[in-house]
């Protein structure tokens, strides 16, 4: 008969054999299935769930568009008078080091959309001069979004009146496989570590192939 036993692991950084690997961040279980005297070993990790946002089209963009795709996710506002205007300069460099491979997506996420509206986050696209159909601007209900943030990609938002712009909120680039993983948080404001996103996508589209 066979048996299944499921251990629960908190937060991790599992690091892969190998110089040209990428970890894998978050939670796990690991499987232990006996079939009589022998035992087989599964590692289960923590995946984006399934999500629903309208992007800067007016358009439904559910969890379905990123099955198979490498994509960066990160978090902002259009009035953001702090980070965002660096965070989106470097995430331009990743653009146009991967925006026509069609395996490859680029998503962020307002945190402030009663201002954001889809015609916002259209014009606030063009005027960066985004003009590959793989980056998303993405709208939802605000505690939606931070709630996806915080539990799924480890990164913060926060309503503060007392801050610039009204919110605090990290800076990280989130780099997510193929298999909906989370391989790495970069600081979006530095270039040395955009650049290090860059060539981490290449690892995993050597990986994925």
């Amino acid at each position: 008969m066979n048996k299944i036993y499921l251990f629960g692991i908190g937060l991790l950084f599992l690091f892969s054999c190998g110089n040209e690997s990428l970890p894998i961040l978050g939670n796990r279980e690991v499987k232990v299935i006996q079939n009589g005297n022998a035992e087989t070993i599964d590692t289960i990790y923590q995946t984006i769930p399934d999500f629903q946002f309208q992007d800067q089209y007016g358009h439904s963009f559910t969890s379905n568009k990123t099955a198979n795709k490498i994509y960066v996710a990160d978090f902002f506002f259009v009035t953001c008078p702090s980070i965002c205007p660096r965070m989106k300069r470097n995430l331009l460099k990743v653009n146009e080091a991967y925006g026509a491979d069609s395996n490859f997506l680029v998503l962020s996420h307002t945190i402030d959309p009663e201002h954001d509206s889809v015609s916002v986050l259209f014009d606030y696209a063009s005027k960066l001069g985004v003009n590959h159909g793989n980056w998303y601007f993405l709208r939802a209900d605000r505690s939606y979004t931070y709630e996806l943030a915080e539990h799924a990609y480890y990164a913060s938002a926060i309503a503060d009146s007392t801050e610039p712009g009204g919110f605090v909120h990290s800076g990280g680039l989130i780099l997510v496989d193929q298999q909906k993983r989370v391989r790495g948080i970069y600081d979006g404001t530095n270039a040395a570590e955009t650049d290090k996103l860059i060539n981490d996508i290449n690892i995993l589209m050597h990986e994925k192939n």
